[in-house]
């Protein structure tokens, strides 16, 4: 079970995160999209909203930058070990608080607002309470990363780094979790899961970030009671 989970099942959710988005991208414009439900409801939402999304953004970025890049590049730039995995630990905290905090309360409003519960589905709320767990699990991790930082034992860490490389260079070696703590790997597998079910869900919408309202012409726009000459 834990070949398949971390040897064949990163492939399997990669595989259906991208078939997956570009049948839905091709068969189902319609539903590309956020289902923004804030003119139901507006209340705190700049509060809850930007909790969740700057969380979100923070531990990807994250993530890919600690993850994905070569051990010796850190060392190059001055960044030792135990560096190194003190600042994945604290902004980790940080963005992860935020997003279990903004996921939580959206939760809370799409179970507890009636008027958006009414247009809620089952897979909306499936998705953000499976970002708050997986963000919990990352959160829940901490305290043995911290103990391993105090003792100068970056192992894990490393180990971790080059399970996700294994991976991105299709040479999977799930052997190199066999001393992880499983705490990590229940949060690595519904981080995958995560991806798994990227395509059935609203969070597609991020392949669409209007990156072209940044260089976009200035808009004219005239207050209601003005009188054109």
């Amino acid at each position: 079970m834990s070949d398949f989970i971390f040897g064949a099942y990163p492939y399997l959710a990669g595989t259906i995160f991208a078939v997956g988005c570009w049948i839905r991208f091709d068969r189902e414009q319609y539903t590309w999209k956020a289902d923004s439900s804030q003119l139901l409801d507006n209340t705190n939402m700049r509060l809850y909203s930007n909790l969740f999304h700057v969380g979100v953004i923070g531990i990807f970025l994250g993530h890919f930058v600690g993850l994905i890049t070569p051990h010796s590049w850190f060392l190059a730039f001055g960044i030792s070990d135990v560096a190194h995995q003190n600042i994945a630990i604290y902004a980790g905290m940080i963005f992860g608080i935020a997003a279990l905090a903004g996921a939580g309360l959206l939760a809370k409003r799409r179970m507890t607002v009636e008027r958006v519960k009414a247009v809620s589905r089952g897979r909306d709320s499936f998705v953000i309470l499976w970002i708050a767990a997986t963000a919990f699990l990352g959160l829940m991790t901490i305290p043995a990363s911290m103990y391993h930082a105090s003792h100068a034992d970056a192992s894990t860490m490393i180990a971790l780094s080059e399970y996700i490389k294994s991976i991105v260079t299709l040479s999977v070696d799930p052997t190199l979790l066999k001393d992880v703590s499983f705490v990590y790997k229940l949060h690595m597998f519904f981080g995958m899961t995560l991806v798994l079910v990227f395509p059935f869900t609203r969070m597609v919408h991020v392949w669409s970030v209007p990156f072209g309202y940044l260089g976009r012409a200035y808009q004219i726009v005239r207050s209601k009671g003005a009188v054109c000459r």
